[in-house]
């Protein structure tokens, strides 16, 4: 942190926070809000003279509250910048009458009350999120009393008891009567890997992180008993698996199964665990002085307003969600926008600083040659056509088109930040927009090709090329049988598939049309299949209307390892496809004839 403090190309601003993003890859703008420290960080020598004098005292929140601090401090020990800062919630030099007294003591005037925050405005190229985690609060877990009995603790407090710079200079103390525990109990997966309290995803980092703490405990403590309770220890990873043979080797305690109450005797303050050992299939119960609880991480609570400032995706756990978990672990869906840390899931600092130096990678390839190489599949805007009615822009997933609807001036595509979905294309009621690859008519040609000999007989697929084409492929190699009769129109996204494109292929005889995309969530163009899920239904409702049996068009969502899933969708559709008669074929037809004339 000091290295990227001093670096000539970094500029850290601490006490900040982004207000908003706007712009594309190569040409982000960042507005930041800077907020006042009220110490003036580059005359500040962090003497500690206003500390002394300062009568404010409140709980360090870097020591988890074990500690206290004042009013003025320093967040942590190697804080960069090296100066102190003001908690303007709790002093009192706001009010000079009241207090003053850390402005009287500094002898280098360095505090100044009557500094305002700032608003930054910055260009960027490129963005590498790296939002962090939050540990889990275990008072909602009523059984294992933490807060209602003091010795027990979680492993983060633990952490700072035994680090030499915590609270107590690296001693572990109870916190009801400051001796060092004879026996400590450690329980596993608080808050995690559970599907009604707490997280269903596993955190990652705990069971190393308390086997690590149990051989730190053995070396300063050789003679304390420690026992951990845990479900089963995930120790992957480099040197993990003999780290955890040596925690054994050295007398710790594994026992299978979690407590499922905690009690303290009165009488000593030692703490009753009760808990089902299912290596035995006994209730047991066992002592300990001192209770720590490992628990899990889960994303900050203002992950969300990232998220809707830069467009991009979060999984099921509320982590984001990267482009490809395979070819693109670090990329988001937005081109630009890279993920390091515990941003798109929880890691250890290995993982974390591994992410990091991969994200950093991404983002130097893309910026060094300077120019911003473009797929040519982008949208363009034919001005002649346009109605500038905002739809393509409220549709677009990357906000890569611009409308301003007070001059009238037809809408703009900002071909670096487009990808190429063709949502917009799709939903444009005066189909004034052309994409350059994928256009209008290489899939209607498409359409007039496999409907041209027996459409009856036919089953056309609008296949996203990401997901559901990948999972036809898929089907394929595994030599999974389906239809023959399966005809696939490839797209770039479902978001893709108009209107016109499925009435064309019912005109021309289709007895049934089946659209297909990647799943909620792991759309590749962020939410495009959203507007997808919409036109369907729009589509269905104007059928009833029309007299046309809605099921014969149907939307399915298939992921590319979802080969058996496409088996059984085809299967599902020729039976459908079978059921439908020429007569109700010819029926259609002429409906949807008679609506053309009607529109001319």
């Amino acid at each position: 942190m000091a290295d990227a403090g001093r670096h000539p190309n970094i500029t850290l601003l601490t006490g900040s926070q982004v207000e908003s993003v706007g712009g594309y890859v190569g040409n982000f703008t960042a507005r930041i809000l800077k907020k006042a420290r009220f110490v003036r960080e580059g005359e500040c020598t962090a003497c500690g003279d206003c500390v002394e004098v300062c009568p404010v005292v409140v709980p360090d929140e870097f020591n988890v509250g074990l500690s206290s601090r004042r009013a003025i401090y320093q967040p942590f020990p190697q804080a960069v910048p090296s100066a102190y800062v003001l908690d303007q919630d709790n002093c009192l030099g706001h009010d000079p009458i009241k207090c003053g007294k850390c402005a009287e003591a500094c002898q280098k005037n360095c505090i100044d009350f009557d500094m305002n925050d700032e608003e930054i405005e910055v260009s960027v190229g490129t963005i590498i999120v790296a939002t962090g985690m939050e540990v889990y609060d275990p008072t909602v877990l009523d059984e294992y009393g933490y807060t209602r009995h003091q010795n027990v603790l979680t492993s983060l407090e633990l952490e700072r008891l035994i680090s030499s710079g915590g609270p107590t200079q690296g001693e572990v103390v109870r916190l009801t009567d400051r001796q060092v525990p004879k026996s400590v109990a450690f329980i596993q997966c608080v808050g995690s890997r559970s599907q009604r309290r707490g997280n269903p995803y596993c955190s990652n980092i705990c069971c190393m992180n308390t086997i690590k703490s149990t051989l730190q405990l053995k070396e300063h403590y050789p003679e304390v008993e420690l026992k951990v309770f845990y479900i089963d220890i995930r120790a992957f990873g480099k040197g993990f698996e003999d780290m955890f043979r040596r925690s054994r080797g050295e007398g710790v305690h594994f026992i299978r199964g979690l407590p499922g109450e905690i009690k303290e005797d009165s009488d000593n303050q030692d703490l009753i665990l009760t808990v089902e050992n299912t290596a035995t299939n006994q209730l047991e119960e066992h002592r300990a002085e001192m209770v720590v609880l490992a628990t899990g991480v889960h994303p900050p609570e203002e992950m969300h307003i990232v998220q809707e400032m830069l467009a991009l995706q979060k999984c099921s756990d509320g982590f984001y969600l990267e482009a490809h978990p395979k070819l693109q672990p670090v990329d988001s869906a937005t081109r630009g926008i890279f993920f390091a840390g515990c941003a798109e899931g929880p890691k250890d600092i290995k993982e974390s600083v591994t992410q990091a130096s991969a994200a950093a990678a991404r983002a130097m390839r893309l910026m060094t040659p300077g120019k911003l190489l473009v797929e040519a599949i982008t949208a363009e805007v034919r001005p002649e056509a346009c109605t500038v009615c905002g739809i393509c822009a409220k549709v677009c997933p990357y906000n890569a088109i611009v409308v301003d609807k007070k001059s009238g001036k037809p809408a703009v595509v900002t071909e670096a930040a487009c990808a190429g979905c063709g949502t917009c294309a799709a939903e444009c009621p005066a189909d004034a927009i052309h994409m350059h690859h994928f256009t209008d008519g290489q899939i209607n040609a498409q359409i007039d090709a496999i409907l041209e000999d027996d459409p009856a007989g036919v089953i056309p697929v609008f296949a996203c090329n990401w997901c559901s084409y990948a999972g036809a492929d898929f089907a394929g190699v595994s030599r999974l049988q389906y239809p023959a009769n399966t005809r696939l129109i490839r797209t770039m996204c479902s978001g893709r598939v108009d209107e016109d494109f499925v009435w064309r292929a019912f005109k021309q005889g289709a007895a049934v049309v089946l659209v297909s995309g990647c799943h909620f969530g792991d759309c590749h163009y962020i939410d495009a299949n959203h507007w997808t899920d919409k036109r369907i239904k729009r589509m269905h409702r104007k059928m009833e209307k029309l007299g046309i049996r809605p099921e014969r068009l149907q939307l399915e969502w298939i992921s590319a390892a979802e080969g058996v899933r496409f088996q059984g969708v085809m299967q599902d559709m020729e039976q459908l496809r079978a059921g439908v008669s020429p007569k109700e074929i010819k029926e259609t037809q002429r409906v949807l004839a008679e609506q053309k004339k009607k529109k001319k």
